[in-house]
């Protein structure tokens, strides 16, 4: 399963759509703030579902952790600095080796979700080594733990129903000629 030149392009595009995804859902992250000061942690997910949802799309060793580099590059690339792409490398590498214990062969809702969390889980220690998750344990645990339901929401229900619906089109037919034994395969 090599990754193809159109493979590797379709993944950093997707990258690059999900970079300006992620900038309007910063913004968006950033007003709830005030609003949802706790709260706005189950819309945390959304960054941690690109390399699941490329995984799903394109089913490929690797392509997890580039999409997420891809979205993290541009997010580097218009402002927010080289740390994004520390947090991209990291939570790319974590759905990456999620899938990788699957000998990505697995492409269900549950596996996705997983992967959504292995990148949550990721990113906490990058958080705790630049000092964002130095609080109190009761804090520590509500802050996480809805990122962790966030994560498996937005990186196995929605990102799972998306590709499911795709296929349902036949766009990703140009991607990946889909057979009808690989969609019993997604509802694994």
């Amino acid at each position: 399963m090599k990754l193809k030149f159109t493979d590797l392009l379709i993944t950093v595009m997707l990258g690059v759509v999900f970079g300006i995804i992620m900038k309007f859902w910063d913004d968006l992250y950033t007003v709830v703030k005030p609003l949802l000061p706790v709260a706005r942690q189950l819309i945390y997910g959304m960054w941690f579902m690109v390399g699941p949802f490329a995984f799903l799309l394109i089913r490929k060793p690797g392509v997890a952790l580039l999409a997420s580099l891809s979205a993290a590059g541009l997010s580097a690339f218009i402002g927010h600095g080289i740390e994004v792409l520390m947090y991209g490398f990291i939570q790319g590498l974590g759905a990456e080796l999620l899938f990788a214990g699957f000998r990505y062969k697995r492409f269900g809702m549950v596996v996705a979700g997983f992967a959504g969390i292995s990148s949550c889980f990721a990113g906490f220690f990058l958080d705790w080594f630049y000092g964002y998750a130095n609080l109190e344990a009761w804090a520590l645990f509500t802050k996480y733990g809805l990122r962790v339901i966030s994560a498996f929401l937005f990186t196995g229900v929605f990102a799972y129903y998306i590709v499911k619906a795709l296929e349902r089109t036949g766009v990703t037919n140009l991607i990946r000629p889909v057979s009808k034994e690989e969609y019993s395969l997604l509802d694994k």
